[in-house]
């Protein structure tokens, strides 16, 4: 069965547009505070809640294209930075802007290359990719040259994004079919 390819895409509203970037700041705050709080010597709390963001994105990505997914990552990008050092400290916050600007793009991208194989493909490969990517770019920034012990973070840390990811194929699938593309007809 063959898919027809389209690259139309809906525009986002001021109010969806408004209702994203809320949703990506709330998820890279929260993460930013609660990164700083080990659960154990191999997990913070961060690791649990930070996965959502790569949800959203792709979500984002699924209705209305990579480009309004990038711009809800810019401007969360830059709302969540300003908002987490003032909540977390400097250089969680660098780190974590920095780890979530990057990670975010390359889940994006990848998303959308695959964006018409099987449905959990790009949301599965995209949210490795960039879960990944910020995973060794927040650690090493955030916590090199500290008493942390983030290397250990790192690896628990990456397992349990890995492990969330696949976990997040179940609300992607439930609600790809609210947001589905309208037909080009």
């Amino acid at each position: 069965m063959s898919k027809s390819v389209s690259t139309r895409f809906d525009t986002m509203t001021w109010q969806q547009l408004s209702i994203a970037i809320g949703f990506m700041i709330m998820i890279v705050v929260s993460s930013n505070v609660l990164v700083q709080y080990p659960i154990n010597n191999w997990l913070t709390w961060g690791a649990v809640t930070y996965p959502i963001a790569f949800l959203v994105a792709d979500l984002l990505n699924r209705r209305f294209g990579p480009a309004a997914a990038r711009r809800v990552a810019y401007v969360g990008f830059v709302a969540a930075l300003f908002i987490s050092a003032w909540l977390a400290s400097p250089r969680i916050a660098l780190a974590s802007g920095s780890a979530f600007l990057f990670a975010q793009l390359c889940d994006i991208y990848v998303f959308d290359r695959l964006r018409y194989r099987s449905w959990w493909q790009a949301p599965f490969v995209g949210g490795v990719a960039g879960a990944t990517l910020d995973t060794f770019i927040f650690f090493s920034v955030a916590f090199a040259g500290t008493d942390m012990p983030w290397p250990t973070l790192l690896v628990g840390d990456l397992i349990v994004k890995l492990a969330l990811n696949t976990l997040m194929l179940a609300p992607f699938r439930a609600l790809m079919w609210n947001l589905a593309r309208p037909s080009d007809s």
